[in-house]
């Protein structure tokens, strides 16, 4: 992947503006939300999130979404103005093994964001999400994580799951060694690391810490916004029945929609289809699971430990893996 991006830069790379900075992750730790504030911000244009194109090895099945050579990729910002900052949001590209070396190869002087979470609700919200996205049909977490093992080896891995790598919960817990491959390539002062919880906490100071770190205006308003809440999945197998009727498929839907096709406005019939899609399996999260979210804590304490001397940071504290005993 880095070969070919070297190879690309000659041709293309001279030509177009590439993105002057890359928020690399985590999901479910506020990455849709800082996205979405950042790109209202007039000296920012973010035209698309998750075009993926530095995680090769982390390419969903689904692949032909996404840009597959650089020119695709950089045409995405061919809009942007010429006097703003271009970014993009992948939040893939910090578990990624290919991304950092990647990007530092196209643009050695870009700004990366990265926001972390704590671990335990962090697999917690991620879980939600895989089952969500039909990535995950178990919708136990302890019995998901335990699935790791087989899931390595290829087995027992949902037949319609486009993200197989997703599912091994625990290996996107590896915080020090991700920030790592981005601090190898990258000074430390092109390198930003969030806190989750400190981002919720207060995101009007957070936002204006990111774009003082961007070097734009960071005294314009700021819109605060809350992007993709956890949700249950009530059952995946209603979610494939909605889901059929959703897409067309099956007889009896296809009965229903000569007759209600006729009576029904296009975009009548499409609201309403999503209203029952989101109604028939969405609902909200199952209560915690405290005990095996502490049984998670004890197991990724040291990480925490770790990560808190990597930022000189008190992580420990901060998350309450002090009082784990």
């Amino acid at each position: 992947m880095v070969d070919g991006v070297v190879q690309a830069i000659t041709t293309r790379a001279s030509q177009q503006r590439v993105p002057d900075f890359f928020i690399v992750g985590h999901p479910k730790c506020g990455t849709t939300a800082l996205y979405e504030m950042l790109r209202i911000h007039p000296q920012i244009c973010m035209p698309v999130k998750e075009p993926w194109f530095f995680a090769p090895d982390r390419m969903p099945s689904t692949a032909r979404r996404y840009s597959a050579t650089l020119e695709d990729y950089l045409s995405l910002f061919d809009n942007c103005a010429s006097g703003n900052l271009i970014g993009e949001a992948s939040p893939v590209y910090l578990v990624s093994r290919t991304a950092a070396d990647a990007i530092a190869t196209l643009r050695p002087d870009a700004r990366i964001i990265a926001i972390l979470r704590e671990p335990a609700s962090f697999l917690r919200s991620l879980h939600l999400q895989s089952v969500q996205d039909h990535v995950e049909t178990e919708k136990d977490l302890r019995k998901a994580i335990a699935l790791e093992g087989a899931r390595r080896q290829g087995k027992k891995i949902p037949r319609h799951t486009v993200r197989p790598l997703e599912l091994l919960y625990s290996e996107h817990v590896r915080y020090v060694e991700q920030l790592r491959r981005y601090h190898a390539v990258f000074p430390p002062e092109q390198v930003l690391v969030l806190i989750y919880d400190e981002f919720r906490g207060d995101n009007e100071a957070i936002i204006r810490r990111v774009l003082r770190f961007l070097e734009v205006d960071d005294a314009v308003p700021v819109e605060l916004i809350e992007a993709n809440p956890s949700v249950r999945v009530r059952s995946p197998q209603l979610y494939e029945s909605v889901r059929s009727m959703y897409l067309g498929r099956g007889f009896v839907y296809r009965v229903i929609r000569t007759a209600v096709k006729a009576l029904t406005p296009r975009r009548l019939r499409h609201h309403a289809l999503d209203v029952l899609r989101h109604r028939a399996f969405y609902g909200q999260p199952q209560p915690v699971d405290e005990a095996f979210m502490r049984e998670l804590r004890v197991r990724f304490k040291g990480e925490v430990v770790a990560l808190s001397e990597y930022l000189g940071h008190d992580l420990v504290k901060l998350w309450g893996y002090d009082n784990l005993g």
